[in-house]
């Protein structure tokens, strides 16, 4: 039997596609044709000998062939990237200033930290841990090179949408699935304002007419989990970076309101980064990925 070699190309198109649920957005952000992502996933399918997608409503879902080639896509993408900068990046020096969200200085933050020392052993990182308006006001000023951080309505001219997560109702690990006293507001611990999820909670329990109380306010994320840990109140994030001793729910298995989605981009001080800053992004990009 023949070996098949795949082709990191259509590996690229076909993760970054699902990544980004939509394989338009996909070929807009490889600088491709809509039709020649289409034709490489065809071609994929037939290396895979299976339907890697499947309709689901108006949209695609993965198959489980499809899951699979995801994982193992990821995979090789990495591999691939990192011997490219390894190779590309050992004259690279210098320095790169990153800012990121508190929701990825536990998790995200120290994976892509480590890659890129290794791919670039002479740059040097400079990593800011802040809130949004601090995080664009830095790229929109030039103070940081690179921000990871929610779409709250402000922006930066050079950003890109990573991805869209759900807003969840978070819990202490142990908490009961009874959140809330009969006839007593809703504890909530939250971040002090202004805080674009503070604000989607509020709003999401004032439209269902659930009464609603602040029973813990903190200026940090490590403050607000080990208030939730502690049974204060309930929190709302989204699934991303969350610590072992909370846990995120549905608004079905918290018997509260749905709450709505959050974007999350990449903003960039300059329209053309760097070579060092546009690998960091791909770093970044790869371990959101596998989130």
């Amino acid at each position: 039997m023949p070996r098949v070699n795949l082709d990191i190309d259509t590996l690229r198109s076909f993760a970054t596609g699902i990544e980004l649920g939509s394989f338009a957005q996909a070929a807009e952000r490889l600088n491709r044709s809509t039709s020649a992502v289409s034709a490489q996933l065809k071609k994929l399918e037939r290396q895979a000998g299976a339907p890697l997608l499947r309709k689901a409503g108006r949209g695609m879902a993965l198959t489980e062939a499809g899951e699979a080639m995801l994982g193992y896509a990821r995979r090789l993408l990495e591999l691939n990237d990192e011997a490219v900068a390894a190779i590309r990046g050992v004259e690279l020096a210098g320095r790169v200033r990153l800012g990121m969200q508190e929701d990825f200085g536990e998790s995200l933050l120290p994976a892509v930290l480590g890659r890129f020392a290794r791919t670039h052993p002479k740059l040097r990182i400079e990593a800011r841990i802040a809130r949004n308006a601090e995080l664009l006001d830095g790229v929109n000023k030039g103070k940081l090179d690179l921000a990871l951080a929610w779409e709250a309505g402000a922006g930066s001219p050079h950003a890109e949408r990573e991805g869209r997560w759900p807003m969840r109702w978070v819990v202490a690990a142990d908490a009961p699935m009874k959140l809330q006293e009969r006839g007593e507001p809703l504890p909530l611990v939250m971040l002090e304002s202004p805080c674009l999820l503070r604000s989607a909670a509020i709003a999401a329990l004032d439209r269902a007419g659930i009464a609603w109380r602040i029973a813990f306010s903190s200026t940090s994320l490590a403050g607000t989990w080990a208030a939730v840990n502690a049974g204060l109140g309930v929190s709302v994030r989204t699934s991303l970076g969350l610590p072992e001793n909370v846990r995120a729910l549905t608004a079905k298995q918290a018997g509260l309101p749905a709450l709505p989605m959050l974007g999350l981009a990449l903003h960039r001080a300059e329209a053309e980064p760097s070579p060092a800053v546009a690998q960091l992004a791909g770093i970044i990009r790869r371990a959101l990925a596998a989130e």
